[in-house]
């Protein structure tokens, strides 16, 4: 599920271009967690005219995280809307496994909220975007919040997790109902080839601190389940605006057609834009990226 597409490609090396129009200024290399010995970081974008709320950006393509992947040009369309942009990227694949990761995307938001008079946002107005592997971690981050613990030690870990607005692209929904009701795609051979790590789903012996692979399959299954956007849609879920393409080889249309009828099943507010033709990306993505934005200002209630 790499995000194949410009908007989220690698920047180029070399010296950093000048700020896109509507982004006032860049910060880099945010801390929000750490965990083995490493640091996960996040970029902020700041808007030139700020609307107090802020979109997660989650940084991911085929649950690889790379800093190198933040592009400017991404974030601008939703900056020139007022919103602060804040580039999160997660413990990557193969080392971690997408159970990992979720921990650290929702780890992101609590951070945000723990910052949020610093950064002057809502914290009760955060949207969350990204396409492919980040636009399944962007549902997982709308359909789960989770509570913060009041006697935590941490303060970051006092405050809830998750995101009140969803806009993304071509997401994974349904680990266990792939292409058709009960064929599970949990790491099988896909035409991406690197994709198996991030299905590698372990334990760790507490005794000797070894990391066990759960071979299982109805333990996996159920992890699947678990990780997967549709079996958490209820009543308190946020709203979702999805866009497909009717070519993608990578994630299937109907993805985003069972996900979508859920949602509308719910009584949640969705919107499912299919883009015909389009494969994995498509030109032009900074256009709908602009509607991203208008479905954040329908959706995020910021205080006033």
């Amino acid at each position: 599920m790499a995000a194949m597409f410009l908007l989220f490609s690698i920047a180029s090396a070399g010296q950093s271009p000048p700020l896109p129009e509507g982004i006032a200024s860049r910060d880099r290399d945010l801390i929000y967690g750490r965990k083995y010995g490493m640091s996960l970081t996040m970029d902020r974008f700041v808007p030139a005219k700020p609307n107090g709320k802020a979109v997660v950006w989650v940084v991911s393509g085929g649950w690889f995280s790379n800093p190198d992947a933040i592009n400017a040009a991404t974030a601008a369309p939703l900056c020139k809307a007022g919103y602060q942009v804040f580039a999160v990227c997660h413990g990557s694949q193969p080392r971690f496994t997408i159970p990992e990761i979720l921990d650290d995307m929702h780890r992101s938001t609590r951070w945000i909220r723990a910052n949020a008079s610093r950064f002057q946002v809502d914290p009760g107005a955060i949207g969350v975007t990204g396409g492919s592997a980040g636009g399944h971690l962007s549902l997982m981050l709308g359909m789960v919040h989770r509570p913060g613990d009041a006697k935590a030690k941490d303060p970051v870990d006092r405050q809830p997790s998750g995101c009140q607005a969803v806009a993304c692209f071509f997401p994974p929904t349904d680990f266990l109902n792939w292409t058709k009701p009960g064929e599970v795609m949990l790491g099988k051979p896909h035409l991406l080839k690197n994709l198996p790590p991030a299905f590698d789903f372990h334990t760790q012996d507490k005794l000797t601190g070894q990391f066990r692979l759960i071979t299982d399959e109805k333990e996996r299954e159920r992890i699947g389940k678990e990780i997967s956007p549709i079996s958490h849609i209820s009543a308190g879920s946020a709203p979702v605006y999805l866009v497909q393409g009717t070519s993608d080889l990578l994630v299937p249309q109907s993805q985003a057609d069972t996900f979508m009828a859920a949602l509308k099943e719910k009584g949640i507010a969705g919107e499912l834009v299919i883009k015909r033709g389009a494969g994995h990306g498509w030109a032009g993505m900074d256009k709908d990226l602009e509607q991203f934005a208008n479905w954040f200002d329908k959706h995020l209630a910021a205080k006033r």
